[in-house]
């Protein structure tokens, strides 16, 4: 009796420990400012450049950070303290903008729009709110003089 509750109590206090951490990480990533919620699918194949794949596969949801002429990108669901990916502005070129469609709708946060992308010959989507959109596109356009940016 005295051991089920021994092991209990670990459990509980790890489970908390573990909650705390994760609590703590978004707040780090969060505390240099500059931080969006953005959901990602990395390498999209090319059949899904005409329209959306309506399957709602891949999506990973995530923060993403300004970082000077960079994005870092971090998994939410994760205690890794370096971002998942890192996307120079200079490689980003964005191909098209589209609404969520099929079981996207649910795989991604409400009211998000879809960016599809090409990083350095790798197509990827971002799902972002409309007003992160504004943001990240700005920060695009605003590239220093020089460096070539398409903003669809």
């Amino acid at each position: 009796m005295v051991l089920a509750l021994l092991v209990s109590g670990i459990v509980v206090v790890l489970v908390l420990l573990g909650l705390f951490v994760f609590g703590l990480r978004r707040r780090l990533i969060q505390r240099s400012g500059g931080t969006f919620d953005c959901s990602l699918r990395w390498n999209v194949p090319d059949s899904a450049e005409k329209g959306a794949d309506p399957s709602g596969k891949g999506w990973i949801y995530g923060v993403a950070r300004y970082n000077g002429d960079r994005i870092e990108w971090f998994r939410v669901f994760s205690y890794a303290p370096r971002p998942r990916r890192i996307l120079e502005r200079a490689s980003i070129e964005v191909l098209q903008r589209r609404t969520p469609q099929g079981e996207e709708e649910l795989a991604l946060l409400s009211d998000s729009i879809v960016l599809a992308c090409s990083h350095r010959g790798t197509r990827l989507e971002l799902a972002m709110s409309e007003d992160a959109l504004t943001g990240f596109l700005a920060w695009l356009e605003a590239a220093p003089p020089g460096q070539r940016v398409n903003v669809a």
